[in-house]
C-alpha cells in the first residue's frame, strides 16, 4: 500500500506559551524544505492557539493531546470535541498514560474516538502493552483488545485520495520515556500480525492496509529509520524527541527518505 508517512510530536505537558513560541519557528525553519511526509505538532491546551498562528502556511499540522466525548456540558476541566475542532486537525487518543494516571479505559477510548470522528478530527489512535503484559506473552492478546475494543462501532471510510481519517500509533508502554525502543522487527510484526489484523477484521482488508499506523517509545533522530523502513510501519508518534527542534527534524527527515 502507498501509505503517506506521518510524523507527529507529542509535547505531553511541557513548553510554556513563551517556550512554545520559541521552539516552533525553529521547526518551521527546519521542516519546510522537506517533502513526502506528513508533520503533526501536539502541543498543551494552553499553547494551541499560540501554535496554531505560529504554523499558519507551513504545511504542519496541529493536533490536541486528549479530549473529551460531549458536546458541551457541567464537566468542570474538560475540553469538547467541537472545541478541539475549532483550532486543530488531528487528536491523540488512548495514549498509555491517559490510561495508567487518568484512568481511561477501552470504553472511554472509543467513545473519544466516535466523538473525534463525528466532528472531523482525525485521531491518533495508541495501544500497547506494558512491560509485564510483554514478559507474561500477553502482547497479542492485550493489543488485539485494544484496537478491537477501541474502535467497536465505528465506520470508516476512504476518502477521494484513498485516506482514512484514522492513525493508530503502537506504543509499547515499556518503551515510552525509558530510552528502551522495541527494535524495528518486533514492531513492525506486532503491526502486520496483531494490529492490521484487528482492523481487517473490523473494517476489512482495503480499509486495514489503507490505516496508517505509526511506532511510538523513545523514538529518536539517531533510531528512526530502523522503524520507517519496516513494511508495516509509516511514521512515529514522537514524545521527548519532540521537544528538541533538531532531533524532532532528523526524524522527519528519516522517514522522508525511506
Amino acid at each position: 500500500m502507498n501509505r503517506t508517512p506521518l510524523v507527529a510530536g507529542n509535547w505531553k505537558m511541557y513548553k510554556t506559551i513563551a517556550e512554545a513560541r520559541q521552539l516552533v519557528p525553529e521547526l518551521v525553519r527546519g521542516l519546510k524544505e522537506i517533502q513526502g511526509v506528513q508533520k503533526v505538532i501536539c502541543p498543551p491546551f494552553t499553547s494551541l492557539m499560540s501554535v496554531k498562528a505560529l504554523l499558519e502556511g507551513s504545511g504542519i499540522h496541529l493536533g490536541a493531546q486528549n479530549l473529551f466525548w460531549e458536546k458541551e456540558g457541567a464537566y468542570t476541566g474538560e475540553v469538547s470535541p467541537t472545541m478541539v475542532a475549532e483550532v486543530c486537525e488531528y487528536v491523540i487518543i488512548g495514549h498509555s498514560e491517559r490510561r495508567i494516571y487518568f484512568g481511561e479505559t477501552d470504553e472511554t477510548v472509543n467513545r473519544k474516538i466516535k466523538a473525534a470522528l463525528e466532528v472531523g478530527l482525525i485521531p491518533i489512535f495508541c495501544v500497547g502493552e506494558t512491560f509485564d503484559e510483554n514478559e507474561k506473552g500477553l502482547t497479542v492478546s492485550v493489543v488485539r483488545r485494544q484496537v478491537e475494543a477501541g474502535l467497536q462501532g465505528i465506520e470508516l471510510r476512504q476518502n477521494g485520495h484513498g485516506d482514512v481519517p484514522l492513525l493508530v500509533a503502537y506504543e509499547p508502554v515499556w518503551a515510552i520515556g525509558t530510552g528502551k525502543a522495541a527494535s524495528g522487527e518486533f514492531a513492525n510484526e506486532v503491526v502486520r500480525e496483531i494490529i492490521r489484523p484487528a482492523l481487517a477484521s473490523l473494517f476489512g482488508e482495503k480499509i486495514a492496509g489503507s490505516i496508517r499506523v505509526l511506532y511510538g517509545g523513545s523514538v529518536k533522530a539517531s533510531n528512526a529509520a530502523e522503524f520507517f523502513e519496516q513494511t508495516e510501519i509509516d511514521g512515529a508518534l514522537v514524545g521527548g524527541a519532540s521537544l528538541k527542534a533538531d532531533e524532532f527534524i532528523g526524524i522527519v527527515c528519516a522517514a522522508a527518505v525511506i
